[in-house]
């Protein structure tokens, strides 16, 4: 299990300062600066200059020839979710799922995400065990329960058997969960208390249906403006958001009316409605990847496993992934990096996503800043993570290769080092070196 490296003489520890020398650095325009000097001093960042003074005893590492930047902020994945199959995740304990958990956070530290908002099956005990150091993980925004409408995107009822469940089984019955299915306003106030007194940082609700719902899911509604403009007002009374699943253009637009804070997904985004989103400060989500993921599944992959609605569906948004993109940004809506990974396979794989932010049209500095400025943003934390920048706490990732197109993101060997709160929890080898003692 990843840890962070244990106090050793000479070793890098969020107590002892540390200087980076030579390393090129991620600036706030998304850029890389030139080889200067990053001091660390408690956890955070003191000084980033060239030739920057030390405090006495500093770890001073070599860092020439390699690449820094703030750790990632992925704003939309499901932590908690080790498989998409309804039966496994059934069939699964849920002392083994609250481990699996805990496995994926610490995939997902050691492939450099150090700070995550989850979207739904994750509770506050998980957020707390990272934040006691009882797992190595990222910093955990949680939504608890994804709620949904009768029938609606998170409704995974199983007719069979007469059974109601949460979709996949993401958010599995026990003690202390709260509802998940709404209907009306006054439900919908009622469950978004209870969500909030289980811990939640944000409430995640759902205004259209999903990628496996067909392409009628995309195209209709769930969820009335006055259910989710509850929503948003009951959580803004204790200073929480409100993210939106919403895939379809008609879902967006309930989004929007209601007030929410960011739109997740938002396949078929129009022109009229980016305009809004910059005006009021709504951020996109896009989560390419999973859709990626989708396509090559449903309509590549296994087609004969799928109805012939989904495959419609899936071939439906693959003509069209990746054009939210390029029109959110022409129009300056703030874009952050969400990878939506549902299972035990795709954590670690968090970082792709900065390949196809870029390849949908960002470019490279914007593509960077969506995965680190723009997620701390969004998730509040901006005065304090998301930048190379002195008082802001380290969390950072160390590349052996110049970024250049992205496409390194692709590889889950680009990361080489990572940093929370100023401790190496992947030791790159020059500090390992640098704190070797000699004989």
């Amino acid at each position: 299990m990843l840890t962070p490296t244990p106090p050793r003489p000479g070793a890098p520890a969020a107590d002892r300062a540390l200087a980076l020398r030579g390393v090129r650095a991620l600036d706030e325009a998304g850029g890389f600066s030139d080889a200067l000097d990053v001091v660390v001093s408690d956890g955070t960042i003191e000084a980033v200059a060239v030739n920057a003074a030390a405090p006495p005893g500093a770890l001073e590492v070599d860092c020439a020839g390699l690449w820094l930047m703030p750790g990632v902020v992925d704003c939309h994945v499901h932590v908690a979710a080790s498989s998409n199959d309804t039966l496994e995740n059934l069939a699964t304990p849920l002392s083994l799922r609250a481990l699996q958990a805990g496995r994926n956070l610490e995939t997902m530290l050691a492939a450099g995400v150090t700070h995550a908002r989850d979207a739904g099956g994750a509770d506050a005990g998980l957020r707390t065990a990272v934040a006691r150091g009882l797992v190595a993980g990222p910093a955990l925004d949680v939504s608890i329960a994804m709620l949904s409408q009768t029938g609606g995107h998170a409704d995974g009822f199983l007719a069979g058997a007469g059974i109601a469940i949460a979709v996949e089984d993401l958010m599995p019955a026990a003690p202390g969960r709260p509802p998940f299915i709404v209907d009306g306003a006054e439900q919908m106030r009622a469950v978004v208390r209870e969500v909030l007194r289980a811990g939640a940082d944000w409430i995640k609700l759902c205004t259209t249906g999903g990628a496996f719902a067909g392409a009628d899911a995309y195209t209709e509604t769930q969820l009335s403006v006055e259910e989710v403009s509850v929503a948003v007002a009951e959580a803004a009374r204790r200073g929480r958001g409100v993210m939106a699943h919403a895939v379809g253009s008609a879902g967006i637009d309930i989004a929007l009316d209601a007030g929410v804070r960011s739109i997740e997904h938002g396949v078929y985004l129009t022109e009229a409605q980016a305009v809004r989103m910059a005006a009021a400060g709504v951020f996109l989500v896009p989560t390419l990847a999973i859709y990626r993921w989708v396509i090559e599944t449903v309509v590549e992959g296994q087609p004969d496993r799928f109805p012939a609605e989904v495959r419609a569906g899936a071939a439906q948004i693959g003509s069209v992934l990746g054009a939210a993109v390029a029109i959110a940004h022409a129009h300056g809506v703030p874009i952050a990096l969400g990878s939506d990974i549902t299972t035990a396979a795709g954590h670690g794989g968090n970082l792709a996503e900065i390949t196809w932010l870029h390849r949908a049209g960002l470019a490279v500095e914007d593509a960077l800043l969506a995965a680190t400025l723009r997620g701390a943003q969004l998730c509040g934390v901006a005065g304090r993570s998301g930048r190379i920048e002195p008082g802001h706490a380290f969390d950072a990732i160390l590349l052996d290769e110049d970024p250049g197109d992205l496409s390194c993101f692709l590889r889950r060997d680009a990361v080489s080092g990572v940093f929370r709160g100023g401790v190496a929890v992947v030791e790159h080898a020059r500090l390992a070196d640098a704190g070797r003692v000699p004989g």
